[in-house]
């Protein structure tokens, strides 16, 4: 496993080879693979890394959706959450504010089933947003890159 600087086992792994796309993904005890289609030379062994990445702001959207229903007692029996990944032109984006270039675009639908009311389905959908994924997606994110530090041979 690698380390920070600060010795803390880090949270996910991934390790490939120069020969292909594939790549193998441990989280904890969880193993993936991640790869390519194979229209971009990949050979399809897993899901892409936008996928990944829809992956994880769905899977937290439904997660914290469903706590949210649980703590308030609410009616809600089923959350389907649905994503598409873009890019647009800055200036078609009426509400960003961005207004040059090319931009990212995730667009996310949320199918939630169960006897609910209005405001109860809106206060979920509200709630949706707030899920920690989103909240890091949409905040300013600072990702630090640096060589590994090799061991000495022995």
């Amino acid at each position: 496993m690698a380390t920070q600087s600060n010795n803390e086992t880090a949270a996910v792994v991934v390790r490939g080879d120069a020969s292909s796309f594939k790549q193998e993904v441990v989280a904890g005890t969880h193993r993936l693979l991640a790869d390519e289609p194979a229209s971009a030379g990949g050979s399809d062994a897993g899901p892409d890394p936008y996928d990944y990445l829809l992956a994880a702001l769905g899977v937290c959207t439904s997660m914290t959706i469903g706590l949210y229903a649980r703590r308030k007692n609410l009616p809600l029996q089923t959350i389907k959450v649905s994503l598409w990944q873009s890019r647009i032109y800055a200036k078609d984006c009426e509400e960003c504010e961005t207004k040059e270039g090319m931009l990212d675009r995730i667009e996310v639908e949320i199918e939630l089933t169960g006897p609910l009311s209005t405001e109860q389905h809106d206060k979920l959908m509200e709630i949706a947003a707030k899920c920690p994924v989103h909240r890091t997606l949409t905040s300013e994110i600072n990702i630090r890159l640096r060589a590994a530090q090799k061991s000495p041979a022995s």
